[in-house]
This record gives structure tokens, sequence and C-alpha cells, in this order.
């Protein structure tokens, strides 16, 4: 059964029409069909509300006197009964008087919509509990009477009823909503212009930011990559540069010029943890932007215009606000800069502000955003190569007296650039290449020691050596770049393979999940983290490491949703956005793998409850014939016996009570099976172990059987055993009256014990037809009776009774084929000493 859905009425101030409104809705379904009753509406007197209510089904309301007086609430119990496809409920945010299902009727319409139930209710804008206190300060009045925000947020739809002051206050002068001494009151008070134009906006911009909640899960599910221009986000990117502050307050101004603008700031970090944004700016501008009403962002990218846009489309901005570049005019050599990057590639549905500042041109670090990831010692061996190693190399080549002929030179300075390119990276390189053809020039050019050259095919031989140089750092850089992320991708596709071969091997613990999960992003714990719905507390499915206590997934460094009501939280770092691809994999394995073990659970219990159905199946067979056969014999005896149409002589009498007594006693054998049965599967055995003698406990367990049918032999010089006395004499007489059953006539049933090592056996022999090897273990289920025994001879809980209680004792019961044919029950019981006495202090009743 599906979960019911909910839809809401909300107004803005009492008496704008949401009760009006919601029957009119009701009658319109009526109309086509559907099946609609009202479970609580209150019309307040007023007359039209009230004649909406005629054609209406309405549920009879549960009456409750407190302090004296009596009150009428919804009567949940009689509306579940009633079961309507749709409820009519009024005022969700009521409280119920004390003494009601639950304290609250947004908690009672929870139960119609969990039985799946549509109800169709009423709220205004004032009882919502987060605007609490807003609406104190605006009415003067504090409600007391409030409903959670998130049990409306999550109303399958909600309907703003709207209405202006000014049209409000005529229909309350108008007598419609208040009783006449009532008006006067009212509409100097509360009902004001300026309070009902306040709680007005406040409902709409409540509305907006749900429709605007809407519209992002609708642009997810669908995938939806281009911006909706459907409210103004202005998205401003900061560097960590004291020039955030203006581009903040700016983008504060652009906002205020629209209706229900809103601002986000980011700032893009790179993943290696290299920044030249100062943390104290950063908390300064964070503070700044939230006292505006914005919200601050931190994003881990390597490449800022590609992530900046990626944030900026992700949360359907409409502008993105940019500083002028601090960059100096010789550092645009080096790319076009941030803000011409995102300019160019926005898109049209995109605006892109670039805001000058004071510092323009200060100059800032250059910022390369795709370097190769090379460790800091590699990176200062490149310099020292590149531009150290140039200059010894010259002196070196200076000093060796005539030159070997600038073509080597240049080969061994090219040499040079390529080993400061494999250490350093591009950077070391580009330097190296540089230095390399000053020192080409001034040392091995003639004119020496000018910067003139006067061969132009020497001009033509540095310049080559340049490109060269410069082309092959590249080349090594992007290869260096190359593996990296070849790495990274192999990484990615070993972990991704894990994760497929897990779903299909079905191996993978929830547990090993997560503890895979922390090592592979080298976090200090990972939990799983689920609530069962919007409004409810998030509890803990499984954790690896040390998670801490944990409240909400927020409150972790990573949060990874998993649906909406699951995610995934990791503590001890920040993530970059490309490791949250692989994190989702994770995320959504967690949750298969979680309720692959749910499953597991419940199609245990399903196996359970299937024995269980199996069970009672077959006791109402055995009701419906075996325990009837000997009450037919019982009452047919009486009933002879009661009769004065025959004269019984004191032999037919002897007779008929002897035949009552034998069904009598057949009945109690059978009812005492069935109550031991139904003790050892509901698991309410418990035995009263204690040291006893066999000789003393056997024979009292042949009293149920004809005399000189069994041959007894237990020796009295057995070692004590460990039992409890009743269940050991209740099991061995189910095991001798088996036997003695399937016992041909004149065959007399052997029972025997003997010790063995640290156990003793007692063995039942019969002479009777034997069971085969493959029926051995189903002889022992309950209700089974092997081959063609008569209905009548026992409802087959003989055999399953004494298995339960011999394994209760601690003991074994196992069936052999007896020599010369038939079948030995071996019930094997362990010698006294193999764990300690109950106190003899115990009471003997709790044998039974």
């Amino acid at each position: 059964m599906g979960r019911g859905k909910l839809r809401i009425y909300l107004g803005a101030a009492p008496g704008v029409g949401k009760t009006y409104a919601m029957l009119s809705e009701a009658h319109r379904r009526v109309e086509r069909g559907t099946d609609c009753a009202v479970a609580f509406v209150e019309h307040h007197g007023r007359p039209r509300t009230e004649v909406m209510l005629h054609g209406l089904e309405q549920v009879p309301r549960r009456e409750l006197e407190y302090r004296d007086t009596v009150f009428t609430e919804m009567d949940v119990d009689a509306v579940l009964e009633r079961r309507p496809e749709v409820a009519l409920v009024d005022e969700l945010a009521h409280t119920n008087v004390p003494g009601s299902r639950n304290p609250k009727r947004w908690q009672d319409v929870e139960e119609l919509l969990q039985a799946g139930i549509d109800v169709v209710s009423t709220v205004n804008i004032q009882h919502l509990e987060s605007l609490g206190d807003v609406v104190e300060t605006i009415t003067g009045v504090r409600q007391r009477e409030t409903v959670p925000d998130e049990v409306v947020r999550r109303a399958d739809q909600i309907e703003l009823v709207d209405m202006s002051p000014q049209a409000l206050r005529r229909r309350m002068a108008h007598g419609n909503i208040y009783k006449p001494d009532k008006v006067d009151a009212a509409l100097s008070n509360y009902f004001r212009p300026g309070n009902l134009t306040a709680l007005r906006e406040l409902a709409l911009l409540w509305t907006a930011d749900r429709v605007d909640a809407y519209l992002q899960e609708y642009r997810s599910e669908h995938e939806v990559s281009t911006i909706w221009g459907s409210r103004e986000r202005i998205v401003v990117g900061l560097t960590g540069g004291p020039e955030g502050r203006t581009l903040i307050r700016r983008a504060a101004r652009m906002a205020t010029k629209g209706a229900g603008g809103e601002i986000l700031a980011v700032y893009v970090a790179r993943s290696d943890g290299l920044t030249a944004a100062s943390p104290k700016e950063l908390a300064v501008q964070r503070t700044l932007v939230e006292d505006l009403g914005g919200t601050f962002h931190h994003v881990i990218g390597d490449d800022v215009p590609d992530a900046l846009l990626a944030f900026a489309r992700g949360v359907n901005a409409t502008q993105i606000v940019l500083g002028s570049s601090r960059r100096k005019a010789w550092q645009y050599v080096f790319g076009p800069g941030v803000g011409s990057t995102v300019a160019r590639e926005s898109g049209p549905d995109l605006d892109v502000h670039i805001v000058t500042h004071d510092e323009v041109g200060t100059g800032r670090g250059l910022h390369i955003a795709r370097g190769a990831r090379l460790g800091r010692s590699r990176i200062v061996a490149g310099w020292l190569v590149g531009v150290a190693g140039a200059l010894l190399l010259a002196l070196l080549l200076r000093s060796v007296g005539p030159g070997l002929g600038l073509a080597n030179d240049m080969l061994l300075f090219l040499s040079l650039t390529v080993a400061a390119a494999l250490l350093g990276g591009l950077l070391p390189a580009l330097a190296s290449a540089a230095v390399g053809s000053l020192l080409l020039n001034w040392f091995f050019t003639p004119p020496l020691h000018t910067w003139t050259i006067a061969d132009p095919k020497n001009i033509v031989a540095i310049v080559i050596f340049f490109g060269v140089a410069v082309a092959v750092a590249s080349v090594v850089d992007l290869a260096a770049r190359r593996t990296h992320q070849a790495a990274r991708l192999r990484a990615e596709s070993e972990i991704l393979s894990f994760l497929a071969g897990s779903v299909l091997r079905g191996e993978t613990s929830l547990e090993a999940l997560l503890e895979r999960v922390r090592e592979t992003f080298s976090m200090g714990s990972v939990a799983l983290m689920e609530r069962s719905s919007e409004v409810d507390p998030w509890t803990c499915a499984g954790t690896a490491g040390d998670a801490g206590p944990l409240v909400r997934p927020e409150d972790a460094d990573v949060d990874m949703p998993v649906g909406d009501n699951m995610a995934l939280a990791l503590s001890g770092r920040v993530l970059p956005a490309e490791d949250r691809r692989v994190l989702a994999a994770f995320a959504a394995q967690a949750a298969v793998v979680l309720d692959r073990q749910r499953l597991l659970g419940e199609a245990e219990q399903a196996r359970a409850l299937a024995e269980g159905n199996r069970i009672r199946t077959a006791l109402l067979a055995a009701v419906s014939h075996d325990l009837r056969t000997p009450l037919a014999s019982i009452k047919a005896a009486v009933t002879s016996l009661r009769s004065d149409d025959v004269a019984w002589s004191e032999a037919d009498e002897a007779e008929l009570l002897a035949g009552i007594e034998e069904g009598a006693d057949r009945l109690d054998h059978l009812v005492g099976n069935l109550l031991d049965m139904s003790r050892l599967q509901t698991g309410t055995v418990t035995p009263l172990i204690r040291e006893a003698d066999l000789d003393e406990v056997v024979p009292m367990a042949l009293g149920g059987v004809p005399e000189g049918s069994v041959v007894l032999d237990v020796p009295e010089d057995l070692p004590m055993v460990d039992i409890d006395k009743g269940l050991l004499e209740r099991g061995v007489a189910n095991l001798v009256e088996n036997a003695v059953k399937y016992s041909p006539e004149g065959e007399l049933v052997l029972v025997s014990a003997s010790a063995l090592g640290s156990r003793v056996e007692v063995r039942v022999v019969d002479r009777g037809p034997g069971v085969p090897d493959s029926d051995k273990d189903r002889i022992f289920e309950p209700f089974q009776r092997y081959g063609d025994a008569p209905r009548g001879a026992g409802v087959g809980l003989g055999l399953a009774v004494a298995r339960g209680f011999a394994e209760a004792m601690g003991g074994t019961l196992t069936a052999e084929d007896t020599p010369g044919g038939g079948m030995t029950m071996v019930l094997t019981l362990r010698c006294a000493g193999g764990r300690p006495r109950t106190g003899a202090e115990l009471p003997a009743e709790a044998t039974s």
C-alpha cells in the first residue's frame, strides 16, 4: 500500500477562504466520482462555508471531556475504518485536546497518509514553526499552535489562497469572518493593513521558495543543465583577495533590484591545497555575505573557470559577478585569465559582470591550474637544473678553451632544458630555455659579450633552439599530466570494477564497504545515515572508523546524498570535486548493500513465518481429525451410558467407561504434545538442569505403554547425567510409544542405556518396518507420519517433541537402523560435571 498524497491550502491570514476552497475542491472531486469524506472541518459559524458542507459525507467526531467541558476532535480510528479515497482535514496546526490519539492534528494526518488515504488540509502562514518569531514581531501575537515547516514542505501540492488586505478587511467588516461583536477589535488589532500586507508577503515568499524547490527537483530528475531564469541568483566569484568585499556588496545591490534575489558567494580552491588566499580575509567575506542574506560555498577544482561555471549552472544562477584581474600586464602572456574565460564560456543564458576595484593590476601569484602535480622536491630540482645548471654549463664550456661549436653548445643546453622539464615541469623548462638562449647569445655567438648577433644563421639557430626547448618542455609537461590522469582513471576503474564485482557476487558487507571508502579516500571516519522521512531525525545505519556523535550528514566534512532520506557522511578532509563521482558510486553501493542486508533479514523472517503457517495448517488438520476421533468415541460412550432406553450390564458399562478413559488418555497425550511443540517453536522451553540417575527417570516414562511390551535394561552403575527430569521423561515416553506403535505384534521394544566416554546413550530399539536413510531426518519434523500410518494414530509430533527436548538439554536424538530390521532411536546425554549444577534451592515447578 502506497503513501497517500497531501494537498495543502496555504493562507496569509484567517478568512482568506482556505476552508471554502478546500470544500469546493471536494465537491469537484465528488462530481468526478471520487470517494471523499469530511474527517474534520470547522466552519466557525460562517454561513457560506457551512453551506459548502452540504452534500459531503461527514465522519462522526470523537467527544472528549476535559476540565468538565466536552470537546470534539477528529476520530482517527473512524476515518481509518471508513477509509475514503480523500479525507478533508481542516486546521492542520491544531492542538488536540489532552487524551486524544496524538498531541497534534498534523500527526493524525500523518497516520492517514501512512494508511494510503489522500488528505486535503488547510493552514495559515503564521502557524509555520520557523515563522513564529517573525509573526510575533509583526502582529504582536505569539502563535501557540504551530506545525513543523517540513510537514508542509513535503506536501505533494501547496496552493496559495491569496487576497488583498483591503478585500480581506471588507470581508471582515461585512461579518463574513467573525461575529459582529468581534469585528471592530479585529480590524484595529490583528487585521490592520500593515499586518496583513506583511503576512501576505511572508506567504508569497514562502510559497515561492517551495516552488523553487519543486523546480530544482524537476531539473535534477530530468538532467536539465541549461539555466532557467525563474529568479535572480547571483554567484560571486571570490579569490580570497581584499577585492571580495567590493564584489559582495555590488552583488547585494544587484539582488535588491529584483524581488527574491539571492546571493551565492563561492571560493574555488585547488585540490592540492596550494592557495594564495588569506584564511582571515575569507572568514571576513563569509561573515559579510551571510550578513547580507547570502550563502558562502567552498568548492574544490583545479580549473577555476570550469568549476565556477559548473557551480553556477548547478544552482540555476542567472548572473556571475567577478572582479577585474589583479594580474600585471606581462602575466597575460600565460593566458586570458579567469574573467575572460568565464565570459567566453558562459553562454547566452548566464550574464557575467566584471567589476572594477582598487586592487586591479596590483599583481598576484600566477595560477597554473593544470599543473603536473609534481612534488615540491622535484620542482626545486627542476629549477636548479634548468637555471643553475645552465650557468654552470656556460662556465664549464668557457673554461675548456676552444668552443665545441655552436651546434654542440645548443644541444648541451637543450639537454638541460629537457632535464628541467622531466624534473620540474613546464615553468622550470621555460626558464631554462630562456636562460640558455641568453647565455648562448652572450658567450657563444659573435660578437661575444654583447647582446647582438652578427651572423643571421646564428639568430635562426638560437630561435630554433628556443622553440625546440619550449616544445619539448610542453610535451614533457603534457605527458606528466596525462600520466597523472591515466593513473587516476586506472584507480577509478579498479574501484568501480570492485564495486561491480561486489554487486554481482553479493559478498561485501556494509561495514567492509564503509571501511573500503574510508581507506580509498583517506578519511578518518565514514558513516551511512538514514531517516524515515524529512521530519524524522537521522540515524546511523553503519560506520567505519571513529565517526563521533554525528547528528546530521551536513556536520561532516563531506556528505553525499543517496536519495531523499539517506546520505554518506565522511569526516577527515574536504574532497576535490573530481573525487565525488567515485564517492557517488560508493554511496549508491552502500545503499544497495544496506537494502540487501535488510531483505535477507526479511526473507529469514518470511521463512520463519512460512514455517509457522505450515505448522498452523498441519495443526488445524490435526484438530479437524486426530483430536476429534477420541472426542467422538468419548461422546458416543457417554451418550450410551446416559440413554434410558437400554439397560446396560455391568460388563458393558465397564467397557464403555474404559473406552472413555482410553479416549481421554489419548486426548491428554495429543494436547500435551501440541503444547510442548508450541513451547519449542516459540523458544519458551527453559530446562532446569540437574544431576540425576537414568534408572530413576527412564522407568517412569513407561507408564503409558501396555505392560509386557517393553524390555528395560538400564544399569544402576551408569554415571549421573545433567538433565531436566520432566523433559527427559516426556521425551523417552514419546520414543517408547512410537516404537511400540510400529512394532509387530509379539515383538518387544528394548530400552537400554550405556556409557560412552563423557556421554550416556539411551537406545529405544524396535523391530518395525524401519525407515530409509533418505527419510530419517524428515521423521523428526512436526506433523510428519511415516508411510501409511493410519489417521488417528497421532498427529506426528512425538519424535519432533522428543528431539526438541533433547536439544534443549544439550543432547542429541538420531535414528539408526536396527540390525535385522527395525528402527533404533539413539538419545545422547552429557555426563554430570560437564556444566555447573543448578542450585538446589530452585523450585521444582520450573521443570515444567
